[in-house]
């Protein structure tokens, strides 16, 4: 009998053990990167929802001759008001999901902007929904 001379190529248990350990420290340091560049997308996504509703109440502006007050709010863009003259109002001029932002909060109308004196204020109270914060939780204010 011929004896095969053998050469076995694998990877030892301690090699696997090795290269998963990296790929977990790897990891480890990635990921959190990953999250923070998620939070700061939304907060961008969230400046570009609130220009499409800038737009829909300038249409409204148009239409109606006025901007919505604080009772009336942004559904005002989706329902006519009560005492809106016949064939003024032209809408819907949104969606009932462009209402909230990506965290899946409700922008704030204020008619009388604080942050833009003279028009109104569009808010958005980030990803806690709380009043206030920093990072991820800041609030976005229409410019």
């Amino acid at each position: 009998m011929k004896r095969k001379n053998r050469n076995r190529k694998a990877f030892t248990l301690v090699e696997l053990l090795v290269v998963v350990l990296i790929i977990t420290m790897l990891a480890a340091f990635v990921t959190p990167k990953l999250f923070t560049g998620i939070g700061r997308t939304k907060a961008e996504l969230t400046r570009a929802k609130m220009a499409i509703i800038e737009n829909a109440l300038a249409r409204f502006y148009i239409d109606c001759g006025r901007y919505p007050d604080d009772s009336e709010g942004l559904e005002v863009l989706i329902i006519p008001p009560a005492d809106m003259e016949e064939g003024k109002w032209n809408g819907p001029y949104l969606k009932q999901s462009d209402l909230v932002d990506l965290w899946e909060n409700p922008y704030i109308y204020v008619a009388e902007g604080e942050v833009n004196p003279g028009t109104f204020d569009l808010v958005s109270l980030g990803q806690d929904g709380v009043e206030g914060g920093e990072d991820d939780n800041a609030d976005i204010v229409n410019e």
